[in-house]
């Protein structure tokens, strides 16, 4: 006898709405008062998505295999991720990271004090791919440079928060920087470059501001302590030696000739960890612990009492420090696959669509989307993988490059979270610095600019790439249309 064929039905829109609506109530109250971890949250809105899919007629069997299907798709860039990891932990064991922290801090020139803030945070956030660890470093070093100067601190720490996040957003090793083209579906180094077009706009205009306010701030203030002993301990744990920068070389090499990404960071991880060996004198048994479970400052045999700004600098990196965000990614991708597979994303999208008639309308839709789950979860990673994988289908529908979805995600993502009070990036920088995020709102110009350069592409059409045979950029006042790869 055959088997009954199961009846699935189509979801209305208020069935495709309820796990949304949901997860963004559950999100507020459980991560934003109750201060719960976000994946058992997103877990349970998976399975409110479930339940509502099985009434829908569609069997688990259905449902976890758009569970792996979207899992699937996220491997290749979780892969990434984990390289990334690999790669933070070797750099440090090599001494390729430290020694551009000491000397950077030697060009900090007190007559532009905010200036050089935001390039040195900047430099830093790029090269180690972490805001936190560049603001809890250097720019503490900074604030101090700061106080002595009589140099107003809300605007240093502006300065210090947009410059960190400017590499959080376009660094290789960011691990938002590696999520949103996760949610979007684009290529990590095609979303890098493609972040140009609002990011160096925002950076110019961050710069000239910090340039007219801080023109008149200078003095002759000695050096702060904090800068002395960061220094010192630094140069007693590892050897200078301009082969150093050489891993960093590479990663740009393979960046600019377009070399597969996971073989060009794994062997890039490998050459570092040879450096420490040979350069530092460490062991190879401590090099492959740095790829795992990230470096220590003990690995030095550095005997003294280590300073709290060092401990936070060096103590990372591995693939061990990319698991949690992998985690979130594959919780993430659980509940897509189920509103997925299940028809009720589509449903919202059709409706969202009607409405939204242009590419303008899309790109400022997700905007408000990003700008909304900021404010209500204060995750940057939420706020770039709920609306990814919303508005991912959608691009594609209208015949936009999915990197144009990614670039979006982290100009209205990443960089708006520590702008608000409540979200642990807020908190942190608030604890880090010694400024209220309210105070330090104003200065960090690059972190609100960027979605203005953001909503100015959008409604003009500049720097929108189309799923066209040209693959070109449109023309538009940044110079004439660039070919892209894709």
């Amino acid at each position: 006898m055959e088997k009954k064929e199961q009846v699935r039905r189509k979801p209305t829109l208020i069935q495709g709405l309820i796990p949304i609506l949901f997860m963004v109530v559950a999100l507020t109250v459980g991560v934003g008062v109750l201060k719960l971890r976000t994946e058992p949250i997103i877990i349970l809105s998976a399975f409110v998505a479930g339940i509502i899919a099985w009434r829908l007629g569609y069997t688990w069997k259905e449902m976890q295999d758009g569970v792996i299907e979207k899992i699937a798709r996220a491997l290749p860039a979780t892969l990434i991720l984990w390289s990334v990891g690999l790669l933070i932990g070797s750099w440090m064991f090599s001494g390729t990271v430290p020694m551009i922290i000491y000397y950077g801090v030697e060009i900090v020139n007190p007559q532009y004090l905010l200036v050089t803030a935001f390039i040195i945070s900047a430099v830093l956030s790029t090269v180690t791919g972490t805001s936190w660890g560049s603001a809890g470093t250097i720019g503490v070093a900074i604030m101090g440079i700061a106080g002595g100067l009589g140099v107003s601190l809300p605007a240093t720490a502006g300065a210090v928060v947009a410059g960190a996040y400017f590499g959080d957003k376009i660094s290789p090793l960011s691990d938002t920087t590696n999520l949103a083209p996760i949610a979007a579906g684009s290529e990590l180094y095609e979303h890098i470059k493609h972040m140009f077009w609002t990011t160096i706009p925002a950076a110019i205009v961050s710069l000239i501001v910090y340039f007219i306010v801080g023109m008149n701030s200078a003095g002759g203030a000695s050096t702060p302590e904090t800068v002395l002993v960061l220094q010192d301990q630094l140069s007693q744990m590892f050897n200078w030696n301009l082969i150093l920068f050489l891993p960093v070389l590479l990663i740009i090499a393979g960046s600019l000739l377009k070399w597969p990404t996971i073989p060009t960071m794994l062997g890039t991880s490998l050459f570092s960890v040879l450096l420490g060996i040979f350069v530092q004198g460490y062991t190879l048994k401590n090099g492959f612990v740095s790829l795992i479970q990230g470096f220590n400052v003990s690995m030095t045999g550095f005997a003294g009492e280590v300073a709290p700004a060092v401990n936070t600098l060096i103590n990372r990196g591995g693939v061990v420090s990319v698991t949690t965000t992998t985690v979130l990614i594959f919780c993430a991708m659980g509940f897509a696959g189920i509103i997925s597979v299940s028809g009720m994303l589509d449903v919202v999208l059709e409706a969202l669509l009607s409405k939204v008639k242009t590419t303008a309308g899309i790109i400022l839709s997700t905007i408000a989307s990003c700008a909304t789950v900021a404010f209500v979860t204060g995750s940057s990673y939420l706020s770039i993988l709920i609306p990814g994988e919303l508005f991912k289908d959608a691009y594609v529908m209208r015949n936009l490059h999915p990197k144009n979805l990614s670039r979006t995600l982290e100009d209205s993502g990443t960089v708006l979270v520590p702008l608000i009070p409540w979200s642990a990036a807020g908190a942190y920088m608030t604890a880090t610095l010694g400024v209220s995020t309210i105070e330090y709102l104003p200065w960090a110009v690059l972190n609100y600019m960027g979605i203005v350069f953001a909503i100015l592409l959008a409604v003009t059409g500049i720097g929108i790439t189309k799923l066209d045979g040209a693959k070109k950029e449109d023309k538009g006042a940044f110079g004439n249309a660039v070919n892209q790869e894709g």
